[in-house]
């Protein structure tokens, strides 16, 4: 089964690296943060991918010295584990869903595939992930998570502070954390570069009833601030993903 990351955005929330990078180039330790994502996915058996450039992709290319070799498909090792990864560049202004909808067309018709952004990490069970897509036969399947709360939490009666928590898990709600599985028939819901994943597709297959869930509740971090990576750092240091 392929893996798409996209990876083709322009960061604006990281300006200290990404004037030089794309963001799924930034580096989490010594690698940069897509291929700690790649490393999650083959743990799990998963060897094919589709990078989604558009920003900068040419730093992708750079990465890969099989990419100057071989174009833009080529046998690769992330962390010691072999791979094939395919560089496709999907424009510089394609919106989220135009990238998938480009990265799609190197899908073969009659099978799903697993998709992802280039700036979050997780522990998600992808095997469970892509057993619970099959089971309950939608055309995507979505991970939701419960990041924890960016500060602290306080409940107040009569200007008393009944309970504090620090930093606890969102409440009831729950996010958009990446980590999707889909038919291909999910791409005819794409019209074209400047259509937003997040929006009008994912939109109207919930009405449809042709979106599930997956809930997640274990570690989840995506990267969208210098406080993000350093966050990160830490984590890894701990060996946490």
């Amino acid at each position: 089964m392929k893996v798409i990351i996209l990876a083709g955005g322009l960061g604006t929330r990281l300006p200290e690296y990404t004037i030089k990078i794309p963001k799924p180039m930034v580096t989490i330790g010594k690698y940069p943060i897509f291929t700690h994502i790649m490393r999650h996915y083959l743990n799990s058996g998963f060897k094919e991918f589709i990078l989604a450039v558009g920003y900068k992709g040419n730093e992708f290319q750079k990465y890969f010295k099989n990419f100057k070799k071989n174009g833009k498909s080529f046998d690769a090792t992330i962390f010691t584990k072999k791979c094939k990864v395919t560089i496709l560049n999907t424009g510089l202004k394609t919106l989220t869903g135009g990238r998938l909808k480009r990265a799609g067309n190197l899908i073969n018709k009659n099978d799903d595939f697993m998709f992802t952004y280039g700036d979050g990490v997780s522990n998600v069970n992808l095997r469970k992930l892509l057993k619970f897509h099959k089971r309950n036969k939608k055309k995507i399947t979505i991970t939701a998570v419960r990041p924890p709360a960016r500060f602290g939490e306080l409940k107040i009666k009569k200007n008393l502070v009944s309970s504090f928590k620090e930093k606890p898990q969102v409440g009831s709600g729950w996010i958009n954390g990446g980590f999707f599985v889909a038919k291909y028939s999910f791409l005819s819901l794409i019209k074209g570069d400047q259509t937003i994943l997040e929006k009008n597709p994912l939109e109207k297959v919930t009405k449809q009833g042709q979106l599930s869930a997956f809930k997640h509740h274990g570690f989840w971090k995506c990267m969208d601030t210098k406080r993000d990576k350093d966050i990160l750092e830490d984590i890894l240091k701990k060996k946490k993903f």
